[in-house]
């Protein structure tokens, strides 16, 4: 007797790859020869106070960032934040530090979980759009279980302790432009990142639920029936998070500098902490920027916060003082303690996401230094404070492509 398959299964088996209907014909720009995809690298149990170090699948193309979602479900009792970073920072905080690599062991980003899943997402402009590149704003910030079964609705730690975000991790910066190579299975990508002990997250812990980390690798297909590859592959974007020395008083007139540099600039992430590592407003009311010395922006702190709401969205005020932190309808309210400066925003006064040229990237060394002065720095109650920046750095293979790569 023979045996059919069911339609909707036959050829399964010995059709894949099926041939493929989309290929273009020869010649023009990489993107016009691929598609974008994605696909699952992995899903982790990961506890707290414990390290989250699974290895990765191949994905059969080039990636261009992964995305995250990290979430806790079943908790109960009594769940109070704690008032110190980590209560404060929540749910970011809950990952206490990520590094992730490329093939070649290249860092491409490293330091805390609330700068790396939540400002570089904001300020690189690489993910989410005007009000979208707070990642609160997005339908996967605390989706409540309607589309995933056992994803809980989000909790600001009151509660349940329950909590669910979405979150994104670049590395493509124009289009097309400083995606990494996915398709090798024996050379893939790392990602390593450290869950923090639940004590700091909340004061007060009710019976713990079960963390849920899936990760999933937006890539560009492997261009069929063309031999074209990525604009300048090999090249990076690099977000590293660094302290800058020294450490200010309360009040001081204090010149801090920056971490050496060493690539194409494309913004700088500033946040201030006090000794607590709590987030503070104490910038200058009229902070001084140097680049070796030469003056770069020597401003008033409002037309500092001004420049954010123009390149960023971020911070934009409906009247109040420098220090405040409200923003009106359709803009992101302004992270407190923070600061950010772009440098991509060679098209517009607005950052334009991945439509960008490159052509103001500030091109810096490691002998570069930036500087930044305060005449006086602002009232820090638990002193001494820390500036600590993330620099985002195009690292080129060989010349940086400027202009439009892809067109």
């Amino acid at each position: 007797m023979t045996t059919m398959a069911p339609e909707q299964t036959s050829g399964v088996a010995a059709g894949r790859p099926q041939p493929q209907t989309t290929i273009e014909a020869a010649g023009g720009p990489f993107i016009r020869h691929t598609q974008d995809g994605r696909r699952l690298m992995y899903t982790a149990t990961p506890t707290f106070g414990n390290p989250v170090n699974q290895p990765m699948v191949a994905s059969p193309g080039y990636n261009k960032g992964y995305r995250l979602r990290f979430y806790q479900s079943g908790a109960s009792g009594t769940f109070a934040a704690s008032t110190g970073a980590g209560g404060v920072d929540y749910p970011s905080s809950t990952i206490q530090l990520i590094q992730i690599k490329d093939a070649y062991g290249t860092v491409l980003f490293t330091g805390p979980g609330y700068d790396m899943a939540y400002l570089v997402p904001m300020f690189s402009g690489q993910f989410g759009f005007g009000e979208l590149a707070d990642i609160s704003n997005m339908p996967g910030f605390g989706v409540p279980g309607q589309y995933s079964s056992g994803i809980p609705a989000f909790s600001n730690g009151q509660t349940t302790g329950n909590f669910c975000y979405d979150t994104y991790f670049p590395f493509e910066f124009a289009k097309a432009y400083g995606v990494i190579s996915g398709a090798n299975a024996s050379l893939l990508p790392t990602l390593q990142a450290n869950i923090a002990a639940a004590s700091s997250i909340w004061g007060t812990i009710g019976t713990q639920g079960t963390l849920t980390w899936e990760l999933y690798a937006d890539f560009y297909w492997l261009p069929q029936g063309a031999a074209v590859v990525p604009p300048g592959i090999g090249t990076t974007c690099q977000y590293v998070y660094q302290p800058c020395n020294p450490p200010i008083a309360s009040g001081a007139t204090t010149l801090v500098q920056m971490p050496r540099l060493g690539g194409f600039l494309t913004c700088l992430i500033m946040d201030l902490r006090d000794s607590t590592g709590l987030r503070v407003e104490a910038f200058p009311q009229a902070p001084r920027f140097y680049v070796d010395g030469v003056p770069w922006i020597d401003s008033d702190i409002m037309f500092v916060l001004e420049d954010m709401a123009n390149a960023f969205q971020v911070g934009g005020f409906s009247g109040g003082t420098p220090t405040e932190t409200s923003a009106p309808t359709k803009m992101i309210t302004r992270p407190t303690g923070v600061l950010a400066l772009s440098r991509k925003t060679a098209l517009a006064q607005r950052g334009l996401g991945l439509f960008e040229t490159g052509e103001v990237f500030l091109s810096t060394n490691p002998g570069t230094q930036v500087e930044i002065a305060g005449s006086p720095w602002g009232t820090i109650s638990n002193t001494p404070g820390t500036l600590n920046v993330v620099a985002g750095q195009v690292v080129p293979s060989g010349v940086l492509i400027q202009g439009l790569p892809e067109v």
